[in-house]
């Protein structure tokens, strides 16, 4: 490398470092955005931790010393970084740099990147450049002033300038070094709601920690609104926070607990909120401009740490009823349908990213109608109605969808359908299908023909069928361990997801008639028991013994239970997994000799028959436990602390008291014959349901990986600014992007990923949408209070009385190891991968969930007492308070806070 052969002296250097707030004017061109607006706040008096500017002139002097300047004209972006990182700095640079942050006392610091357009009007470059954060000591200071200087020719900054070029000097970059403040609470300001037109509307989020778990999605925030005139507060959402961002050991910011007693509180009490708006009102006046203001609160101290033009302006809303259809139809049958999300297979329950909406479309588009022939609809009707969507929630058409099942003589009368799905929300006495009844005569009869042959078929193939499908998992699962997907071209991936698309087609059709016909049996055992029985049939269904010890979710959980005794039979595995952080015990094991013979002995065949489950399945961002096995390794370390054995839970999980027989005794012959029948029905469907579900699962998880192997290229190549990122793509771009139909830069269009940002985020403030709805819906109606109540009504799904301590269940993963035996599981919905906690839970309590939803079919298995959609559980109910939960009354009461 050629150096200058005059070397610059130290005094050069010190000209060109600015201590912000003092003496000259802020010029962009000289600190870069970021510091020039940080010397502006401190110029008018406003409270900024104090902090120096090494300009963009020293970091030019810096290139020219070192021969840099010369060398990066020609370089790609990554050997231009690289050659930065690597260079030594010269004597001059760092006694100049060391100097200075001598004179601020030399505490912690923040160094960040100050590019020129940052934070400018025309382009914000948020979170294109490089920070480090809680640095410490002289090299720790000089490597990450480098760092900084580098990401100048990082990929995702390159890609955002305007000129895209990625070896430029015109972007000089300048970098602040400013004290550390390690907030108790952190968030962002924007003077104007940024998702919607509502005028005078300061909105406020807010998160325990530092700022950086807010900004990355990472943790959870309250929400609050605030008038910009009267500085009241007018809205304010006080959410669950189990995970805050704070440094975990010196210069290592990581995700910890935030402390119980703090979860439910607000982050900011009004009159802070009112201070803060008032510091906001001061910074918008300053710039004549709306802001977007990032912000912390350290022992009651407010400080700012940036700000920066809001760059885009929301449109407004619509106004009025919403309604889910995906197009236009007429007034009659939008007014009329009726939409409902219960029950509708537990992967589409909860809000969805704009990705796992575009998947669910797919679904829609690609599978859902072979699903419904599959149930024996000969006509499966137009793709566009079956499905719809609202808030980010997917909802079902139980109007369309009766209308097409009445093609099938069990579904004949539209009635089992529409009352199957739908909540209290919605009275159907007078209800009349917009769709009206399927078509008699000829084509009634060739429905009902080709209804009698699918049945037959299902019948003679059900049980092959499950084999197959169960065959067909695990050989398409080993089949993905042993490819490297990154070696393939786009050209190769191209075909790749095609195959798994196909195999995640064929899983869901055969999924789908298990699925449904396990509720049809179980809708008329339960109708059986009613007329037939009386008061003594109530509940009868819930109490039938249906051998369904052998579900694959509660053999998760006994599973996990043996796991957790192999550990502890090795006391040198169990340190590990008890002491190294959750995300780092897989390579603990893997690196230590007896570990890892645990793990290729115990874990890898566990992964392989469950590690494809994870929440929300159809929500391919959540990693599953094959991804990250930190819930599993949660569940070991609670197993075997309780000092239970596996054999334990395999008693829990058998031991119904089961006076079904005694109750059947009571019926005559015929009829007992009756309902056995339908019993032995609903036990081998629910039975072959859950054996084939893992395979429908596992199809989504395949596709998954394919689909952030192409968000891992697109970080790597800087288009996104991380994986996290994955959640804004569209479904559909990425399979246009991989077939070769668009390029790169028009699929994954910034301006796009940015908007599905902006409108998920606009749907997580919402309330939540109704379960069931007809017509459309109306967010700006649906506020309703929380019950100041001490009792709660729902739906009693698993027989039994319990008085227990509650514990609030937000983040399964963070809090598994927190729950206590005995405690009472209080939570908004579960699904499969919930299973383990209900092994030790004593009862089970949820604000949403039907007779047959997976709370409530576990529940019943593990002979737990269970309420579910109780609608405000988890806003009624605390950690800790004392509650009484009758699964047979349906109520739920809090007897002691």
């Amino acid at each position: 490398m050629n150096h200058a052969t005059d070397p610059a002296p130290e005094a050069l250097y010190s000209d060109h470092i600015v201590v912000l707030g003092e003496g000259r004017t802020a010029d962009p061109a000289e600190l870069g955005g970021k510091a020039a607006r940080l010397h502006d706040m401190l110029t008018a008096g406003l409270p900024v931790p104090p902090a120096f500017c090494l300009t963009t002139r020293f970091f030019e002097l810096f290139l020219e010393e070192t021969g840099l300047a010369a060398s990066l004209g020609d370089a790609d972006a990554r050997t231009a970084r690289q050659r930065v990182l690597d260079a030594e700095m010269p004597t001059a640079v760092s006694d100049a740099v060391l100097a200075e942050y001598a004179r601020l006392g030399r505490p912690r610091v923040a160094v960040r990147s100050s590019a020129r357009k940052e934070d400018s009007a025309a382009q914000s470059f948020a979170g294109q450049y490089d920070t480090v954060l809680d640095v410490g000591g002289d090299a720790e200071l000089l490597n990450a002033v480098k760092r900084c200087w580098a990401s100048l020719w990082s990929d995702r900054a390159a890609v955002y300038r305007e000129d895209e070029s990625r070896s430029t000097l015109c972007e000089a970059i300048a970098v602040v070094v400013q004290e550390m403040v390690h907030t108790d609470v952190s968030g962002v300001l924007f003077t104007v709601d940024p998702v919607s037109a509502r005028p005078h509307r300061m909105v406020v989020e807010a998160c325990r920690g530092l700022g950086e778990g807010l900004v990355s999605g990472r943790v959870s925030s309250d929400y609050f609104v605030v008038d910009d005139r009267s500085l009241e507060v007018v809205e304010e959402q006080v959410r669950h926070k189990v995970t805050k961002c704070t440094r975990v050991a010196p210069g290592e910011i990581g995700v910890a607990s935030v402390d119980s007693a703090f979860r439910n509180t607000p982050c900011m009490t009004h009159e802070e909120l009112r201070e803060l708006g008032e510091t906001a009102r001061r910074v918008r006046e300053y710039y004549d401009a709306e802001q977007d203001i990032e912000w912390g609160v350290r022992d009651g101290s407010l400080f700012l740490f940036q700000t920066r033009p809001i760059t885009t302006r929301p449109a407004a809303p619509a106004v009025g009823p919403v309604s889910p259809y995906v197009k236009p139809l007429s007034d009659k049958i939008e007014q009329g349908t009726l939409w409902s999300r219960m029950d509708i297979g537990e992967i589409f329950v909860g809000l969805m990213t704009p990705l796992g909406l575009s998947l669910a479309r797919y679904y829609q588009r690609h599978v859902h109608l072979d699903c419904t022939e599959a149930l024996g609809a000969r006509v499966t009707g137009d793709s566009d109605l079956p499905m719809g969507y609202l808030q980010g929630h997917v909802y079902l058409n139980i109007s369309y969808s009766s209308y097409v099942m009445a093609q099938c003589l069990p579904t004949r009368d539209q009635s089992r359908f529409t009352g199957r799905f739908v909540s209290e929300e919605v009275d159907l006495t007078d209800y009349e299908n917009p769709f009206g009844a399927f078509p008699g005569g000829v084509t009634d009869a060739l429905s009902s023909a080709f209804w009698l042959q699918m049945t037959m078929k299902e019948a003679t193939d059900m049980v092959a069928r499950s084999k197959r499908m169960v065959s067909a998992r695990l050989y398409e699962y080993d089949r993905d361990r042993g490819l490297d997907l990154t070696r393939m071209s786009r050209e190769e991936l191209h075909p790749e997801l095609n195959r798994r698309l196909d195999h995640f087609h064929d899983m869901h059709v055969g999924y789908m008639p298990y699925y449904i016909h396990a509720f049809g049996f179980y809708s008329v055992m339960a109708e059986l028991c009613k007329k037939w029985l009386g008061d003594a049939g109530t509940n009868l269904q819930n109490r039938v013994k249906t051998d369904m010890s052998n579900l694959r979710t509660v053999d998760s959980a006994k599973e996990i239970w043996a796991l957790a005794q192999t550990a502890k039979d090795q006391p040198r595995v169990m340190k590990i997994i008890d002491s190294e952080p959750l995300d780092g015990v897989r390579a603990a094991l893997l690196d230590d000799e007896e570990g890892r013979a645990f793990w290729e002995t115990h874990m890898v065949p566990f992964l392989r028959d469950h590690g494809t489950r994870g929440p929300q399945e159809m929500e391919i961002t959540h990693p599953r436990w094959i991804d990250d096995p930190s819930y599993v390794i949660q569940m070991i370390r609670r197993f075997s602390a309780d000092g239970f054995s596996a054999e334990e839970v395999l008693r829990r999980s058998s031991g119904h008291n089961d006076d079904s027989r005694d109750v059947l005794d009571q019926l005559p012959l015929p009829k007992r014959k009756i309902l056995d029948g339908v019993i032995s029905l609903y036990k081998t469907y629910s039975e072959t349901r859950e054996t084939t579900r893992m395979s429908m699962i596992t199809s989504i998880w395949l596709v998954r990986n394919v689909v952030y192997e192409v968000g891992r290229r697109l970080v790597e190549r800087g288009v996104l600014r991380d994986l996290d990122e994955v959640a804004y793509l569209d479904f559909e771009d990425i399979r246009s992007y991989l077939a070769g139909d668009t390029d790169e830069a028009t699929a994954f269009d910034r301006a796009k990923i940015d908007e599905a940002r902006r409108v998920h985020e606009y749907h997580k403030r919402l309330p939540e949408p109704p379960l069931t709805l007809v017509g459309g819906h109306d967010p700006a109606t649906a506020v309703r209070p929380v019950p100041d109540i001490a009792r709660l009504d729902g739906l009693g799904s698993s027989p039994g009385r319990v008085v227990g301590r509650a514990r609030l269940i937000e983040d399964l993963v963070w809090q598994a190891g927190e729950f206590q035996e005995g405690e009472i599981l209080v939570t908004r919905y579960t699904d499969a991968t919930w299973t383990p906690l209900f092994a030790i839970a004593g009862g089970v309590v949820t604000d949403i969930g039907s007779m047959l939803s997976h709370s409530s079919i576990v529940s019943r298995e593990f002979n737990v007492p269970s309420v579910v959609n109780t609608k405000h559980a988890t806003q009624v109910i605390n950690t800790g308070d004392l509650i009484v939960v009758d699964g047979d009354a349906g109520t739920v009461e809090v007897v002691e806070d």
